[in-house]
């Protein structure tokens, strides 16, 4: 499956056309990583703010070549007045302003910052496959390789954040879902306690959690490659943290196991844990 969402559906007619759309792009992942800066100071993440503020500036640079090239060629600043079209977007953050910022890591971060830099090489290959004026196609294709250098960065950031992550992990035990699904069903005792009034609908939600957890022990649906670095007590902890990890755990298996069978049931757990996430957050605001 392509990462573009969408292929261009229009050939780039002008120079100046081309400048503006690298220009929208280039804003569009500005704005986006200070969203996610700025959630991440709101919730004490001042090691994600820092990779996010990262990431910002690697864009803001990006941005300044657009300007810098745009003035060399035309005189004057890129102009979103020449888009004759909206290309699709080419930058997504895979879940990153909505999870639980426990979930989030810098080696997830530069994970989604890889893809998307990923998405903008396609998206300028394709740009350039369609023109058929030969200073348009050389234009995309130096965008396209301007795309590579900065993914080989990002590249190198992201094994950085991973070893640094293993190294910070020590040797932790892959986790595995029935005792995770158990520790998830304590949270839900412990949380009802707290709240008035939903003893009974955490009471459910605990039962759900325990039968998972059997049903798993008696029918593995496998490893799940989201464990097996382990589970910080940050996440395994926290009563959000873990329904969210669970849930993702959930939707893997249902995306790429080969069984009919396996993948209806890691459904069907996914489905109880998105009712569960929503009944939590709802019960304890």
């Amino acid at each position: 499956m392509s990462l573009l969402k969408s292929e261009p559906f229009a050939a780039v007619e002008s120079m100046e056309e081309l400048l503006a759309i690298a220009y929208r792009m280039e804003q569009e992942a500005i704005e986006n990583y200070t969203e996610l800066a700025e959630r991440m100071v709101g919730e004490g993440r001042p090691d994600m703010v820092a990779v996010f503020g990262q990431l910002k500036s690697e864009e803001s640079g990006h941005l300044d070549n657009v300007v810098e090239w745009s003035e060399r060629i035309s005189g004057s600043r890129p102009d979103l007045a020449n888009l004759k079209w909206v290309p699709a977007e080419t930058f997504d953050d895979e879940g990153a302003s909505a999870v639980a910022p426990e979930l989030l890591t810098a080696y997830r971060a530069f994970s989604m910052a890889v893809r998307n830099e990923e998405r903008a090489f396609l998206f300028w290959t394709y740009v350039a496959a369609q023109t058929d004026q030969e200073r348009l196609r050389q234009a995309a294709e130096q965008m396209a390789r301007e795309e590579l250098g900065h993914l080989t960065i990002l590249r190198r950031e992201r094994r950085r954040a991973f070893h640094a992550e293993r190294k910070a992990r020590g040797d932790m035990t892959p986790a595995e879902l029935p005792k995770l699904e158990l520790r998830f069903s304590d949270l839900l005792d412990a949380a009802g306690g707290q709240s008035k009034g939903v003893d009974d609908t955490f009471r459910n939600l605990m039962e759900e959690a325990r039968e998972r957890s059997f049903l798993l022990g008696r029918a593995p649906l496998g490893i799940s490659p989201l464990l097996n670095d382990g589970v910080s007590e940050e996440v395994a902890g926290r009563l959000v943290p873990l329904c969210e990890l669970l849930l993702d755990c959930y939707l893997d298996f249902a995306e790429r196991l080969s069984s009919e069978e396996d993948r209806a049931r890691a459904q069907s757990y996914a489905a109880q844990l998105i009712h569960c996430r929503s009944t939590i957050r709802t019960a304890l605001e």
